[in-house]
């Protein structure tokens, strides 16, 4: 073996060694139960293992998850589905010592939150409540405690189902690829509506002269992703069990296509959930609850249309939120009913997955997110 292929392999070893030590899966539940590990952790190995390092219990319905860009704190949606409550929380995350520490919560504006998302800068957070169709915003501290809102916006507008949409439900609140822009899916409305953000600002949110995008009607826009390339938008429909795909340019949300993410032969009780890009942007998964129960695999074309490709099934029942780690080799999927969570290795030439064999149990586990830390 000469020096340059020694070179090689010992270069290639060093790499998994530094995935498996440094890859990080938090897991939020409905557990409903102060007694109950409401969020886990676990290391994500080379070959997809996972091994639980850390949990938090005491806090009830941590159902979102999102994590600092720095990795170093856990924001938290927290009193989900909780009549008359709703709340946003922080947690304090050392992976040396292997410990979530928790540091304070504050009210998330709102019943039922479902979504948060922090500002690039670290700085900012904004969190969507479903219930009672609202956005909130908090500052950050530097230690990352959530400081008092700053801004509460709630929205009285509804679409045409008789039973869903009597309301504005805001599902999400989704950053531009330059955090100047920030999108908020409204299900009940069926609207994405958007707001300038200005980092800078005591209230960073202010109106635009193009307030929302209208959907499809019926068609209940719930979460949204933007390609790598920063050209093109898409958004899953969880009514409709679509997904719209956009033109995007200076704030401005342009459709050019819609496509089904379930299956020909379902025809009725579409639950479309989640939805992200492969880091490579060559290939786009959305998950299918209820009747399919699957991740849709779908090429993505250079003018950003999208093709399917497949279904992967998630081999559990409900499978609200997955998420696919930074090196594009791993897609974690979780199964809400029957409390599951289920890791895929991701073919990075077809975009199909395959199961790793691993598998751990969590009680009404519902959303999973995954940071490498370095």
């Amino acid at each position: 073996m000469n020096l340059k292929t020694i070179f090689f392999t010992i270069a290639f070893l060093a790499s998994f060694h530094i995935f498996s030590q440094n890859t990080y899966v938090f897991l939020g539940s409905y557990n409903r139960d102060k007694e109950a590990e409401s969020i886990q952790v676990y290391q994500l190995d080379s070959e997809g293992r996972l091994t639980k390092v850390a949990s938090t219990t005491n806090v009830i319905n941590p159902s979102y998850l999102t994590i600092s860009p720095n990795g170093k704190y856990i924001y938290a949606c927290t009193d989900t589905k909780t009549p008359n409550a709703g709340s946003i929380s922080s947690f304090e995350f050392n992976p040396k010592n292997k410990t979530l520490t928790f540091l304070n919560k504050q009210t998330s504006g709102g019943e039922n939150p479902v979504y948060i998302s922090v500002h690039k800068n670290g700085k900012w957070l904004v969190n969507a409540n479903y219930t009672d169709g609202s956005v909130a915003v908090h500052p950050l501290l530097e230690n990352g405690i959530i400081d008092s809102m700053a801004q509460n916006i709630h929205y009285s507008d509804r679409s045409i189902h008789k039973e869903r949409q009597t309301r504005s439900h805001v599902h999400s609140a989704v950053f531009s690829p330059e955090f100047d822009v920030l999108f908020l899916p409204d299900l009940g409305a069926d609207k994405i509506r958007s707001y300038a953000f200005d980092e800078n600002q005591k209230k960073p949110l202010t109106e635009t002269q193009i307030p929302f995008t209208k959907t499809d009607l019926e068609a209940g826009p719930r979460h949204f992703t933007f390609h790598p390339n920063q050209k093109f938008g898409y958004c899953i429909e969880e009514m409709s069990g679509s997904i719209s795909v956009y033109t995007y340019k200076n704030g401005i949300l342009q459709q050019i296509q819609r496509i089904n993410t379930h299956a020909d032969e379902i025809k009725e009780g579409f639950e479309s959930s989640d939805i992200h890009i492969s880091p490579d942007g060559k290939f786009l998964y959305a998950s299918n609850r209820g009747k399919e129960n699957n991740i849709a695999v779908f090429s993505i074309s250079e003018n950003g249309f999208l093709k399917n490709i497949g279904y992967q099934s998630t081999f559990g029942d409900h499978p609200r939120i997955f998420a696919i780690d930074e090196s594009g080799k791993f897609l974690v999927a979780t199964n809400v009913i029957s409390g599951n969570v289920i890791v895929f290795k991701r073919n990075p030439i077809t975009g199909l997955l395959q199961k790793t064999g691993t598998e751990v149990k969590m009680e009404n586990v519902s959303c999973v997110q995954i940071k490498k830390y370095y």
